[in-house]
């Protein structure tokens, strides 16, 4: 909930509508990583990037090129490789 009050990191001085997200940003600054994947012992400081990272270590390809087929397993790789088609 969005209370008006801003949360100021003290490291950077960027501001946040949630503790919970100052919280999470402040791990940039002291590289607390508290998400290590048990397949490479890579550590990541949010779970959203662990689990995006996890995707190396399966075959799961979820985006596939339309015009030639070719799957990636993120979507950043596909769209810098619809670029290649144009």
């Amino acid at each position: 909930i969005h209370t008006g009050q801003a949360f100021t990191c003290p490291d950077c001085g960027k501001s946040f509508c949630q503790i919970a997200t100052l919280r999470i940003h402040r791990r940039i600054h002291t590289r607390e990583k508290l998400f290590p994947c048990a397949e490479c012992g890579k550590s990541f400081t949010t779970s959203s990037s662990f689990i995006r990272h996890q995707l190396i270590h399966s075959d799961e390809k979820p985006y596939s090129c339309t015009d030639c087929g070719k799957s990636f397993s993120r979507s950043y790789n596909l769209t810098q490789h619809r670029r290649t088609h144009t």
